[in-house]
């Protein structure tokens, strides 16, 4: 499996990224957050969350929008660190991370303090997950283990990555860790996870690193449940007690990449496609209206003919012709295979042949 998604990044990473670099993080961007606030109870639909992300940061006032705001902001921590070729975790890197991720929310577990790891007072007792997740696990409580546990991670994680052990199997192995140490009151998942991408990112693993939120957010279920199956197994000493959430990382991983290089083939295609349509229009083998129709269906997707025929821009190409020679312009479009029309009457771009 390791193989497997080195091979598939390997790949990607010689696919034309440059003409689709901006778009690309844009996206990703937006469902890295979206996937990794959601897992952790934010209320944002994908939409809103892009909406927030073109706001200025600083006038962000709303719990929602400032959750959102501050995983940017974490995300940004986290690629500046990761451009510099000597980055590893530190403790002081972790809780900027919380720092950033949990700064003014009033939503947190009360107790919580931005970059302050936990350390429970007597008779107050830290537990983590529940029936739905396979079982609640009592983390270490005390303040000063936590500091210790959390070095000692850090520590550990060096020691991995001098004996060469690939980030594809030291990045999982620290989320899981870390998520079981618990060390802060409130945002160890979205914290576990930005840690886990910047490992992913100093290996030079473009795009997915952040791009695996989404994946964990949509098999929620299998994610939280492996914490407490791996532990459980841990516990009973068995052999590679962690090896099922490595497994569960690397499919991720395969399939995030997989899916990434899918929506950079379309891109290109869209960007082709677009290019192709402007230069028949300047020599004149298609109309200023074909133009127009054509670009319609390729900003707004497949489009039923129905729809288009009473759209205002379409109605205004047509004020003064005649419906000849609305049906002569579909046709010669559908002629030069710029637009399909498929068998439920939607258009289509010509490309999606």
């Amino acid at each position: 499996m390791l193989l497997r998604v080195e091979d598939v990044h390997g790949f990607f990473r010689n696919s034309p990224l440059s003409q689709v670099a901006n778009q690309l993080e844009k996206e990703i961007l937006v469902s890295g957050i979206y996937g990794t606030n959601t897992i952790e109870g934010g209320l944002l639909t994908e939409q809103e969350t892009a909406q927030v992300l073109e706001e200025d940061p600083a006038k962000l006032k709303e719990e929602e929008a400032r959750r959102v705001g501050n995983i940017k902001k974490a995300y940004d921590f986290s690629h500046g660190a990761a451009a510099d070729s000597k980055w590893r975790p530190t403790v002081a890197f972790i809780r900027q991370l919380h720092a950033l991720i949990t700064d003014g929310l009033t939503s947190v577990e009360e107790r919580n303090q931005p970059g302050q790891l936990r350390d429970n007072p007597k008779n107050v007792v830290t537990r983590v997950g529940g029936a739905a997740t396979g079982g609640s696990y009592k983390p270490p409580q005390f303040g000063r283990d936590v500091a210790r546990l959390l070095a000692a991670l850090v520590d550990w994680h060096t020691e991995l990555q001098r004996q060469q052990v690939p980030a594809l199997i030291r990045a999982p192995l620290f989320h899981y860790y870390f998520e079981l140490i618990h060390p802060f009151w409130d945002g160890n998942g979205r914290v576990g996870r930005v840690v886990e991408a910047t490992i992913l990112l100093a290996a030079d693993y473009k795009y997915a690193p952040f791009a695996l939120a989404r994946f964990y957010l949509s098999e929620i279920q299998q994610y939280f449940r492996l914490f407490n199956t791996c532990r459980l197994k841990a516990k009973r000493s068995a052999e590679n007690p962690n090896l099922d959430f490595v497994m569960f990382h690397l499919e991720g991983m395969l399939e995030t990449i997989k899916r990434l290089h899918e929506r950079t083939n379309l891109i290109i295609k869209v960007l082709l496609f677009e290019n192709m349509l402007k230069r028949m229009s300047d020599n004149k083998e298609i109309n200023i209206r074909q133009y127009a129709i054509a670009s319609q269906v390729l900003k707004n997707g497949p489009t039923r003919l129905d729809a288009i025929r009473v759209a205002p821009w379409y109605v205004a190409l047509y004020v003064k012709r005649s419906e000849k020679t609305k049906q002569r312009d579909l046709s010669d479009l559908r002629k030069k295979e710029l637009l399909i029309l498929d068998k439920e009457d939607k258009l289509w771009p010509g490309f999606a042949q």
